[in-house]
């Protein structure tokens, strides 16, 4: 390569130079930037210790300027209604964003990298003899956009306003406080990074921020209102701007960026150009410098150009994918303050610690022992216990029903019932997984008609002979474990009569299909599935009364509980998706319209299921699928479902339609449970690839949920929950007599794993 020019000096413009430059001393490489040399918007920057050993290994001595700035912490504190809760352990890193930028320039200008202030480009045109042309121009980057196409950015601007600010007042540890006001919440973010000054964002709600009417305020008139606001957290420092070259207002919506491709002929972007993660967990520049760490390293391989390019996006787009996926849950929970103002203090200041999902119990413990011990101890005091113990034991009580701990085993299709009647198979699977220390054990989807079967292998309750089936099973569980029983029903709707789940799943029967109702004659395959028939109100009526009569013989069975399915496209769930739902009465239009027949049966259920006994309901919080259910439907059907006195929402999402985009991940429908139990007041039920006794323990603790829903894990391993206990160390988890001696092993191989220094 003979030339190398990066479109932006910012850190990803000049360290992505200074390393190119490095490997390819004959090649001239060089920057260009809009502003002068020392302006920033942004004041701090903070970094990892795994951060600062790339640095180390990609260019020695920038890293070693780097870390003889470094101002180093190792507190966070969090300041909410009068208290201060304080987490230690966790090692932070920073320095100013304007020395950051000093050294690299300096790198840069001794490696002879030529480097251009104010100097507009609005189009790259210039550089068209460039072998390569780095678009490293920050969130609102003139290349993305002049390329969009080829790029196929996804931009989302989001609900806070925020501004960036520096002080005088020395916060000794990475500070977060929140002060509440007559029009909502504001929250600092503040952290000290230099021997003289701190960072200060101001955040909060774009109604909010209108509401004071700071939108009509320029920056002075902004900063005295934080001061005022904050006096009490800045004794008596003043707070001050270093955007004043920024033309408008100081106060900025963050902008979510994602590119679906980050390369396009020899122009590259990397940082906030190709992707962007909120500050609330502080790593923009360090995406940045790893983007530019990795694009060198691909780029000198000898490689072609465009297998070079690729590589450097198949390489970070995975670590950037991880990152951003907790940037999100980190800035929702800060959208979101008002969601978590009902909690005291202490559940607040772990709600706020393990808000990215990346943080979890044990993690937190071994940065902060102490704290995890004191928190664990207020969690047991609430629940009435002496001695505290992993959250995930903790007891919970729905109306008269007492939970043992926290862990439900999941409904799960088994396909094994003859005419709907559950037989040895059932009995052993759910007798086993009762065995296996859960505190509630659900059954699968189980069937109130006939044609309301997924496939001829679901089990069903409308016929004594069935009531029966699930009596003995139920009789098994009570008598043998301290497990309770969950009942959940549900009517296919049009994802019916289809084959068996390991044969080829949602098509229909070779032979021998009943037919199907929905509230909308509307096909699941199109081309494929049976188009259902429109249900008429006589349709309603009957299908109602069938709910009715099954959950009178699910009662007669002696279940624990009942859950009504409203769920993945079957037919409840139906009538609340605009997707599925296209009637132009009163059971469709909008949500109040497309929830009146789910509620209709709710009632009819409610009024023959034991007013002592608990009822449920799953629902899909979204249909992942344009035009489906809203975040405001989601609000307004567990509202509803409250209202009409629901004890509990198990919060799934999906499988409404075959096109759905799920954002799949760790724990990753939980955020869901989260908004609904606490914007609603309802106790809910955390579901989707929780596998770990640690993320039961997290959303636990924070108060995300109040049960954690566990499936394949439990296909695998019936005893989850006590190998759990076991290697938590909670000896108290009951055990079947005769398995005792399988926990005293477990519990020995825990300490000697223990005593070694091994992770548990």
């Amino acid at each position: 390569m003979k030339r190398i020019v990066c479109v932006g000096g910012g850190p990803a413009g000049l360290y992505t130079a200074i390393l190119l430059r490095t490997a390819l001393p004959r090649t001239r490489v060089e920057v260009y930037e809009r502003n002068r040399p020392d302006d920033t918007f942004g004041w701090g920057v903070v970094f990892s210790d795994r951060t600062i050993e790339n640095f180390r290994r990609a260019d020695p001595p920038s890293h070693a300027a780097i870390i003889a700035e470094f101002h180093h912490w190792d507190d966070i504190d969090i300041h909410f209604r009068g208290r201060r809760l304080v987490s230690g352990g966790h090692g932070f890193c920073g320095l100013g964003r304007k020395r950051l930028l000093g050294l690299l320039q300096a790198r840069a200008d001794e490696l002879g990298v030529a480097q251009n202030f104010q100097h507009e480009i609005d189009v790259d045109d210039e550089f068209d003899d460039a072998d390569l042309i780095v678009g490293a121009d920050g969130v609102n980057s003139r290349m993305r956009t002049r390329y969009a196409d080829a790029f196929a950015p996804e931009l989302d601007r989001r609900k806070c306003r925020y501004i960036w600010l520096g002080t005088t007042r020395r916060f000794a540890a990475f500070t977060f406080a929140f002060e509440q006001t007559e029009h909502g919440w504001f929250q600092i973010h503040a952290y000290q990074f230099s021997a003289e000054l701190s960072t200060v964002i101001v955040e909060t709600r774009e109604e909010t921020w209108k509401a004071h009417g700071l939108d009509r305020c320029d920056t002075a008139a902004s900063i005295a209102f934080c001061e005022r606001l904050f006096a009490h957290h800045l004794d008596g420092h003043g707070l001050q701007s270093n955007a004043t070259h920024l033309r408008g207002s100081a106060w900025l919506n963050f902008l979510r960026v994602n590119c679906r491709h980050w390369s396009h002929g020899k122009r590259v972007l990397i940082g906030d150009a190709a992707h962007t993660a909120h500050f609330s967990i502080g790593s923009g520049t360090k995406l940045a410098m790893e983007d530019a760490i990795s694009l060198a390293r691909h780029v000198t391989s000898g490689a072609p150009l465009a297998e070079a390019l690729s590589a450097y996006q198949q390489e970070r787009s995975l670590e950037v994918l991880k990152l951003q996926s907790a940037a999100r849950n980190r800035m929702e929970w800060f959208e979101n303050v008002a969601r978590y103002a009902h909690l005291e203090p202490e559940q607040f200041a772990y709600s706020l610690l393990t808000g990215s999902q990346r943080i979890g119990h044990e993690n937190l413990r071994s940065r902060d022992p102490q704290f995890v011990s004191g928190f664990e101890q207020w969690l047991a005091d609430r629940s009435g216990l002496h001695e505290r113990r992993p959250p995930m034991f903790l007891p919970l009580r729905l109306r008269d029903l007492t939970l043992a701990n926290r862990v439900v085993v999941s409904p799960m299709a088994q396909y094994c019932a003859t005419d709907g009647v559950p037989g040895e198979w059932h009995l052993v699977h759910y007798g086993h997984r009762a065995l296996g220390g859960a505190g509630l054990v659900y059954t699968e989807m189980t069937c109130v008609s006939p044609e309301g079967r997924i496939t001829p292998g679901c089990t069903g309750l409308w016929n004594e002979t069935q009531r029966e089936g699930w009596r003995r099973i139920v009789q098994f569980v009570h008598a043998q474990t301290p497990a309770k029983m969950c009942l959940q029903l549900g009517h296919s709707g049009r994802k019916g009569s289809t084959q068996l789940g390991w044969e080829q799943m949602d098509h229909p029967l070779p032979a021998g299909n009943w037919p199907l109702l929905a509230p909308s004659a509307l096909p699941y395959l199109p081309g494929v599935s049976a188009t259902p028939k429109a249900m008429t109100r006589a349709d309603m009526d009957t299908v109602r009364e069938q709910f009715v009569r099954a959950a009178g013989l699910g009662a007669e069975a002696g279940f624990d509980m009942l859950e009504l399915h409203m769920a993945h496209g079957y037919l409840l769930a139906s009538f609340l998706s605009p997707l599925t739902n296209q009637r132009d009465d009163e059971y469709g239009g909008d949500i109040r319209g497309r929830l009146r027949f789910p509620l209709e049966v709710f009632a009819a259920v409610r009024a023959v299921w034991p007013a002592e006994r608990p009822i449920a309901v799953r629902i899909s919080a979204t249909d992942w699928a344009p035009g489906g259910l809203s975040d405001a439907d989601l609000l307004a059907i567990a509202r509803a479902l409250k209202q009409a006195d629901a004890d509990l929402i198990d919060v799934s999402s999906g499988q409404t339609v075959p096109w759905q985009e799920p954002a799949y991940g760790r724990m990753w429908q939980t955020p869901f449970a989260d908004e609904v139990r606490n914007e609603i007041g309802i106790a809910a039920m955390a579901v989707g690839n929780i596998y770990e006794p640690d993320h039961v323990n997290t959303i636990i603790a924070a108060g995300r949920a109040d049960l954690c829903a566990i499936a394949r894990p439990h296909l695998a391993n019936p005893a989850w929950t006590l190998e759990a206990a076991a290697r938590l160390g909670y000896a108290d988890q009951w055990w079947p007599k005769p398995y005792l001696s399988g926990k005293t092993q477990l519990e020995r191989a825990r300490q000697r794993a223990a005593d070694a220094g091994a992770p548990q």
